[in-house]
């Protein structure tokens, strides 16, 4: 079925840290969004003709709402722009987009939930829908500048890393495992590359089933235009090259089919 545009509605919108904004739209793409998935938002602004991926937060499909966190990039971008709308204010938007994380994988057993910078959103959606033994967070950030460790609290263990230390753990996520002596059946995680690359590692090399999303620039969203591919063992049915176009085939994956 192929996606429409849509007039999406803002319901609130507020700042969560130094460039960090959390808004709320309504939206018909509540009913069928999916923890991992992501929205297309659209500029107002016509010299702009690209969307923003923005991954989704939080699914209220009660209220038909999502709830959208991302950061301002610069003082002259897209994301600048969406910073300032209010409630009441008319957003067009295009999703839910990608495929989600696989949340029956999970069922019964000690789950790693992993968030990093700009990744930590999407894994709040996660933890609020997946069943499983064990549930153990672990977000990492630059600083104190942290966010959503209350609504994390609800719905898991969290554990906290940052870089300089200033709030949990002083380092990484990986940094945090190890501190904790966490243990995990099954890893889900969301974040920088070179935080995937290591979290990626980490889980084959014990065996652990290990799904990632990852991050890039897109275009279109829709995977016609092959401009956020990344590499993979299997040659693609759609360009039969051996690359994964991470909007339509991802963002989430099975750590063994991409390389990071």
């Amino acid at each position: 079925m192929i996606k429409e545009r849509e007039q999406a509605v803002v319901l609130s919108q507020k700042e969560l840290a130094d460039g960090i904004f959390s808004i709320w739209i309504k939206t018909q793409a509540a009913q069928t969004a999916a923890p991992g998935q992501f929205m297309s938002v659209y500029t107002e602004d016509r010299s702009r003709l690209l969307p923003r991926p923005v991954s989704i937060c939080e699914i209220d499909k009660k209220e038909g709402a999502l709830r959208m966190v991302y950061r301002v990039t610069g003082e002259h971008t897209g994301t600048k722009q969406f910073s300032q709308l209010g409630r009441g204010a008319s957003l067009t938007v295009l999703g839910p987009l990608g495929n989600g994380f696989p949340l029956e994988r999970g069922k019964g057993k000690r789950a790693f939930l992993i968030g990093g910078g700009i990744g930590v959103p999407p894994i709040l959606e996660l933890a609020k829908q997946i069943e499983c033994e064990k549930k153990q967070i672990i977000a990492g950030y630059r600083d104190a500048q942290t966010f959503l460790e209350e609504s994390f609290a609800e719905h898991g263990r969290l554990y906290i890393a940052t870089e300089d230390g200033s709030v949990g753990t002083q380092g990484n996520v990986m940094d945090a495992i190890r501190e904790h002596g966490l243990e995990a059946d099954i890893i889900y995680a969301c974040g920088p590359k070179p935080m995937l690359k290591a979290v990626k590692a980490y889980g084959e090399k014990r065996g652990i089933e290990c799904y990632v999303s990852l991050e890039e620039r897109m275009a279109c969203g829709i995977g016609a235009c092959l401009g956020c591919v990344c590499e993979s063992g299997k040659t693609d049915s759609h360009s039969n090259v051996k690359n994964k176009r991470i909007c339509k085939d991802g963002p989430v994956f099975l750590s063994t089919e991409v390389e990071i």
